[in-house]
């Protein structure tokens, strides 16, 4: 659409289903490679993608078009795929049923960069569980217990 500008950036958060340990040392750096390759198949930008063994943050600047739900669906559907069929160990791998995704201001691009950069080092202290509901309370979202950790 003629002039139309938009800035529309992401920080999105999933793990593996029920927080499984899937996403090995050995082969998470070719995860998060293939995740960025996904988000720019799709006409986005994945500014950052890191994470641990059982969770993913990944900081995607995004078109209009697409939808957060939308981005979500298509770095989990995806990824699933190739990740069993490049890595036979992982046939039972699945990521969680939702996901938390978080607008991002460009002022704080370099922050959120930063801190997936540093997941290894922030998980040292903290679990993903704590982590996600930190991140769900300080942005207001509310949640239900029975459905959070699907």
């Amino acid at each position: 659409m003629a002039n139309t500008y938009t800035s529309l950036n992401y920080h999105i958060i999933f793990s593996t289903k029920n927080r499984q340990p899937w996403l090995a040392l050995g082969i998470e750096q070719r995860v998060w490679s293939y995740v960025g390759g996904i988000a720019r198949k799709h006409k986005m930008t994945a500014l950052q993608v890191g994470g641990v063994e059982d969770h993913i943050h990944a900081l995607i600047m995004a078109p209009p078009t697409l939808s957060p739900s939308q981005i979500a669906q298509l770095l989990k559907g995806e990824s699933s795929k190739w990740i069993h069929e490049e890595f036979a160990a992982l046939k039972h791998f699945g990521w969680q049923d939702g996901y938390a995704a978080f607008s991002v201001s460009n002022s704080n691009i370099p922050d959120v960069i930063s801190y997936i950069r540093n997941q290894r080092e922030h998980h040292r202290k903290r679990g993903f569980q704590e982590e996600y509901l930190e991140f769900l309370i300080k942005n207001g979202i509310e949640y239900d217990e029975r459905y959070l950790w699907g």
